[in-house]
């Protein structure tokens, strides 16, 4: 069960702590447009400029997913399609710019300047204005101008190599490290920290926001434990990383799979004492001679039992023992359904705003938008009229697309 909220549901005048901020978002795929949300998500206006088909511009995450209602990354926009190849587009652009607080982009180092969009020319037009870049490598460096992934960003931080079970290959954890962690919510952070920069100087500024530096700065923990002599490199040897037996994922009997991690030891004692493993000394835990046979005996202890019996037997205590949920499931479970933890809008099951603050509460704006379905609007807020906006429709430099589904 979830939240159901209006398809027209807009943020209420005030709502959210971002309120008053407007955001240009050049549209693109993966971390830019989950920094675009989270700023939308807080309250910002964000107006995102997608490409008309034949026109300049980057392939939007629209013509990669076509993912209409569910493009749940795209959701709280208006949506302004221009043709960048053409001085007018261009203009338009530099005319929202003028006005607004914030620019994020996520194209590769230079292409912004080709566009006649770059740094110099907005901060410009708008000393205030806080120019966002998300790229993979960074604006600089021998890989800036390489094409890569977050599976790509993420091997050469260090990450990658770290995550995975001994003996086997390094498992991809989604695209979570690199796009979202240390790319979209980097660029998110970066952002509301210039804007704070822009209310003491009233300069704006650039913030590079490099997949590649996030991924490292996600790593901080375990490169400081590394250099005292408490992580190895040998994958699933280490406490945090399936090495130790009391920080693992383990298979019920009825093929579901539950998450162990009493790291205390009060909480270890605990997971002993409810399972009825009464023959090992709880002291013993971060001996690793014994990891091996504590190894055995949790897995055949979870592996006599359901998942539910599992969830049940330690309910009322702090053992640290919690089902894997499947993103089926993770809705319903009661603990995300009293917190409001995930919303349902246009049938699209979808996580909520976050993270949660008490003066200036948060809900979803606007749907994911059409690619220019907010063109109009957009264009008579910079004072242009029917006739201009008319103009600009016929000479192809504006348009819309309908690809929702």
């Amino acid at each position: 069960m979830t939240t159901d909220v209006a398809p027209e549901a807009e943020p209420a005048p005030g709502a959210g702590p971002l309120d008053g901020i407007t955001v240009i978002e050049m549209s693109g795929i993966g971390p830019g447009p989950f920094a675009g949300m989270m700023l939308a998500d807080l309250g910002a206006t964000v107006i995102r400029v997608d490409r008309l088909p034949g026109g300049g511009g980057v392939l939007s995450s629209r013509g990669l997913l076509s993912a209409g209602r569910a493009d749940v990354c795209s959701r709280g926009r208006r949506s302004v399609a221009v043709d960048l190849k053409l001085a007018e587009g261009v203009e338009l652009v530099l005319k929202l710019v003028e006005s607004a607080d914030v620019l994020i982009e996520g194209f590769r180092p230079g292409v912004m300047e080709r566009l006649g969009l770059g740094p110099d020319i907005c901060l410009g037009r708008n000393p205030r204005l806080v120019f966002g870049r998300m790229t993979g490598w960074g604006q600089h460096g021998p890989l800036a101008q390489s094409a890569g992934h977050d599976i790509n960003y993420i091997a050469l931080s260090g990450a990658l190599a770290a995550i995975g079970r001994t003996s086997q290959t390094p498992v991809p954890p989604l695209n979570l490290v690199g796009d979202y962690g240390g790319g979209g919510m980097l660029l998110a952070y970066g952002v509301v920290a210039a804007l704070l920069s822009v209310g003491r100087t009233g300069a704006g500024q650039v913030v590079d926001a490099a997949m590649v530096d996030g991924a490292a700065l996600l790593m901080a923990q375990f490169y400081g434990m590394s250099a005292i002599g408490r992580w190895t490199e040998e994958r699933g040897t280490n406490l945090l990383d399936t090495g130790a037996p009391f920080y693992d994922v383990y298979p019920s009997s009825d093929g579901g799979f539950l998450s162990v991690g009493p790291l205390e030891p009060a909480f270890f004692a605990i997971l002993l004492e409810r399972l009825g493993i009464l023959d090992i000394d709880p002291e013993s835990q971060h001996d690793v001679r014994s990891w091996p046979v504590l190894r055995l005996r949790l897995a055949a202890e979870f592996a006599s039992r359901t998942r539910g019996a599992v969830e049940e037997l330690f309910a009322d205590v702090d053992g640290c023992v919690f089902p894997v949920l499947s993103m089926s499931e993770a809705p319903r479970h009661p603990h995300n359904v009293a917190r409001g933890t995930f919303v349902t809008r246009d049938d699209v099951v979808q996580p909520a705003p976050a993270p949660r603050f008490s003066a200036t509460p948060t809900r979803l704006g606007l749907p994911p938008p059409n690619v220019g379905e907010h063109t109009e609007a957009v264009l008579a807020g910079l004072g242009l009229s029917p006739d201009e906006v008319r103009r600009l429709h016929e000479a192809g430099v504006v348009g819309s697309v309908d690809i929702q589904s």
